[in-house]
């Protein structure tokens, strides 16, 4: 089992509000490329899907929810077919997006226990979370040629130090796609 963090970020490590849907002054960062910049699998995720479950935070879970269901390429029938957990404690009727569940007790509790491969998307807090107990495998990144200045970042400021090591690396017409992994200890 390993955890994979997904995220779409700016020059500066902003994360926050990349599609506009938070209504932020500079939301929607992602959009100025154009959307195949963003289409498909663009975070190679592949058979991780099939096998594996999806962890979102009940924020990213709504957005996604009312979004994903509708699509029918062959990416998104893999996102609607995949196991969904989504970390709550207010939300209860996740009918809204097939094979979702709320995630039962604490989630580092959860996601130690998990078996499959666990795929973080957006979910800043989750990801944090998962962060501060040292469970993240890896980080797969898209990053917009954008500095915003302000905003969340994925690695605060004022958080530890996080070695990492390049995985993969791959340039598009306007972002450059980056798997990071654990530095060797």
């Amino acid at each position: 089992m390993s955890v994979i963090v997904i995220q779409f970020t700016t020059l500066d490590g902003i994360v926050s509000d990349p599609d506009g849907s938070e209504g932020t002054p500079d939301g929607g960062w992602i959009l100025r490329y154009g959307r195949d910049e963003i289409a498909g699998d663009t975070f190679r995720l592949g058979s991780i899907l099939d096998g594996g479950v999806i962890l979102l935070g009940r924020r990213t879970w709504e957005a996604f929810s009312r979004l994903w269901p509708a699509r029918d390429d062959e990416f998104s029938a893999r996102m609607n077919a995949a196991a969904k957990l989504v970390a709550s404690r207010t939300l209860t009727d996740v009918s809204a997006w097939a094979h979702s569940s709320v995630l039962d007790g604490d989630l580092v509790d959860a996601v130690k226990r998990e078996e499959r491969d666990v795929v973080v998307i957006g979910s800043l807090p989750v990801v944090r979370t998962l962060m501060a107990e040292d469970l993240v495998d890896e980080y797969r990144l898209i990053t917009f040629p954008t500095v915003l200045g302000t905003g969340e970042r994925l690695f605060p400021a004022d958080g530890p130090p996080v070695h990492l090591e390049c995985l993969t690396l791959e340039k598009a017409a306007h972002t450059v796609f980056a798997r990071y992994g654990r530095a060797a200890r």
